[in-house]
């Protein structure tokens, strides 16, 4: 990923946590001469081997698994973003762009296709995306329907060499130009542009 060193986001913490907080993830991989994209929430071991850990399954009727194994792969992950018009830096020689925040994370993909593995990841994925839910649904891993659903589906475990980080948020810019354009984006009725706002505030601290 390009990244200007004005843009260049290297903590480590900071970065996993955005992965844990946009873990809808974008996972590229090469397959023979072209290219293969699946789109997967994926969990995060930090503690995993020397550089962490991405872990998530795939529809076993996707055909991307058949290519994974061994292979280097790339995962993106989008956070929020949003225009931004010249107009708003209220200067003379400036042209219109596009705030956004996103992580790239790096790593040698493996298989999981034992009954134990796969269920443990399936586990692990519900009981995530669950326990902040007000009635937490569950899954018996010893029901029939869990073992049919268990077939249906291969785990994948990223053993991490790189994360890359861009938090794309106007610091090429003097002080005040990013101060308004943080307010004017903090007003529009956009998600992801008062979460843009946000966090260019939090660069002008």
């Amino acid at each position: 990923m390009y990244i200007p060193p004005a843009f260049e986001e290297t903590d480590r913490n900071k970065l996993f946590n955005f992965i844990e907080s946009h873990s809808f993830g974008l996972l590229i991989s090469a397959a023979h001469d072209s290219l293969c994209a699946t789109h997967l929430p994926l969990l995060v071991d930090r503690n995993a081997g020397p550089q962490g850990r991405l872990v998530g399954h795939v529809a076993r009727a996707n055909p991307h698994w058949r290519h994974l194994a061994g292979q280097q792969v790339l995962v993106i992950f989008s956070g929020a973003h949003a225009y931004v018009s010249p107009t708003w830096y209220q200067t003379e020689n400036v042209v219109p762009t596009w705030n956004y925040v996103a992580v790239h994370a790096y790593g040698n993909c493996t298989l999981v296709e034992d009954e134990q593995g796969i269920a443990q990841i399936i586990q692990d994925t519900v009981e995530t995306y669950e326990r902040s839910l007000p009635r937490p649904w569950t899954i018996d891993s010893g029901t029939p329907f869990f073992e049919r659903l268990a077939k249906m589906v291969v785990g994948i475990r990223i053993e991490l060499d790189r994360l890359e980080g861009k938090w794309k948020l106007g610091q090429n810019h003097p002080t005040p130009m990013r101060q308004n354009v943080a307010e004017i984006l903090a007003s529009q009725a956009s998600d992801d542009s008062r979460e843009i706002a946000r966090l260019m505030a939090d660069t002008l601290d």
